[in-house]
């Protein structure tokens, strides 16, 4: 396939849309602009398995510009954005292959497209990619010099399959990297969770008891723009160090077994799997909601959910599924259970996504000048890289900071002066 998108008749649309996104990116359209002149990544092969997204085809954009020869499909399929799928392949000239609402065998039939392309560079969200090469493609793993993971599930996963020594080639976390966790994470998931929970439901969060499963950093995001909209915020962890944080941020904190009895609304964001299973489910009160801003769909036992209703009512609003429990109880699911910030909305603003991007691109600009001498292993994102983008970041915000003055580098440099 040279590409697979919905309706190229949607192009002149999604070109709009990426423009306006670009607009809101200007620490990657800097970096787009350098690349342009220097051509780093000249000749190179890249695949993509990322959310086709108006702000993934600003970074495609950039790969472009450095010389990348790069393809791009999609990583979840309730994700993409049909005509920004089009505009990339039609106006931009980056083989697209993503259609919305595709199923299971056309999802991974567009993974083995792009790995097709004789990739020697990776990007993953949710590491799709990588576990096919390193199953079903593992010819193909041969050439690859590194790969970028976005998400926290993709790392969980990356970093376990280091663990057990089935780990292939360089692998680069992008997700721990603050500037990317402490900022798209935190304000990214927060904000574009509440716009997809709200744009499917039209619910009023404030009053509601919301009930957050999991509190990392889009947990965080979340649990605090829900209080800042008036709902009673309920959090769920088995971490002791991050419920005991909830707690004296303010939260109430309980296990699930306990915040199933009162909760409005359900939204897990850990990155594990069944965080809501059947034994919840049969607590909940009537018009319950569930929702999911996880990356994969198996943070909610949906079998589960479907074995214990006794009938479900497909669509009863857009992205709205009704489980029909007894003749006076209904639960309601939001997005098919996948990530509702993509699924019902269109994911986070493009002004936090410039960074994630942009350590992305920077990343793909450092593993070619590293190639041959990074170790198969889970590396972190260089500091300096951190520091350049959000230095880049503050000017486009037109914030200045301090610098440290000669006799204070001097004396952090030291251990000779004391009280």
């Amino acid at each position: 396939m040279k590409h697979d998108v919905a309706d190229m008749k949607l192009a002149a649309g999604g070109k709009k849309r990426i423009l306006w996104a670009d607009n809101d990116m200007p620490v990657l359209r800097a970096i787009r602009d350098r690349f342009a002149k220097s051509k780093p990544l000249k000749g190179m092969k890249f695949a993509a398995c990322l959310h086709v997204t108006a702000e993934t085809a600003n970074l495609m954009r950039t790969l472009k510009a450095g010389g990348a020869d790069a393809v791009l499909c999609a990583s979840n399929p309730l994700s993409t954005q049909d005509d920004v799928a089009a505009s990339l392949t039609k106006d931009f000239g980056i083989p697209t292959f993503a259609v919305r609402g595709e199923n299971r065998t056309t999802y991974y039939k567009h993974l083995h497209a792009a790995l097709d392309h004789k990739p020697e560079i990776t990007f993953d969200d949710g590491a799709d990619l990588v576990n096919e090469l390193h199953t079903k493609r593992k010819k193909d793993a041969d050439r690859i010099i590194a790969s970028m993971e976005e998400t926290t599930t993709g790392v969980i996963r990356l970093r376990a399959m280091a663990n057990e020594g089935k780990l292939n080639f360089p692998v680069i976390a992008v997700n721990d990297a603050k500037s990317k966790h402490l900022f798209d994470n935190r304000y990214g998931t927060g904000q574009s969770t509440v716009d997809g929970i709200i744009r499917a439901t039209d619910y009023l969060l404030a009053g509601s008891n919301v009930v957050v499963a999991g509190y990392g950093w889009c947990g965080r995001g979340f649990a605090m723009r829900a209080r800042g909209m008036g709902a009673i915020v309920i959090v769920t962890e088995v971490d002791p160090i991050k419920a005991l944080e909830a707690a004296m941020d303010g939260f109430q904190v309980m296990p699930m077994s306990e915040a199933a009895k009162v909760g409005d609304l359900f939204v897990t964001l850990t990155g594990n799997k069944h965080v809501l299973r059947p034994e919840h489910f049969r607590r909940m009160k009537n018009r319950a909601t569930v929702a999911n801003s996880g990356h994969f769909d198996v943070e909610i036992d949906i079998p589960g959910l479907k074995k214990l209703a006794k009938k479900v009512n497909r669509s009863v609003r857009n992205h709205v599924d009704e489980y029909v429990m007894t003749k006076t109880k209904s639960l309601y699911l939001l997005g098919e259970g996948r990530l509702i910030n993509l699924a019902a909305a269109e994911g986070h603003p493009a002004c936090v996504m410039d960074m994630s991007f942009a350590t992305q691109a920077l990343q793909a600009e450092y593993v070619l000048k590293k190639a041959g001498k990074l170790s198969v292993a889970v590396h972190d994102v260089p500091l300096e890289i951190e520091e350049q983008i959000c230095r880049l970041k503050l000017r486009t915000m037109s914030i200045g900071i301090d610098k440290l003055t000669p006799e204070q580098i001097e004396y952090l440099a030291s251990s000779g002066e004391g009280t």
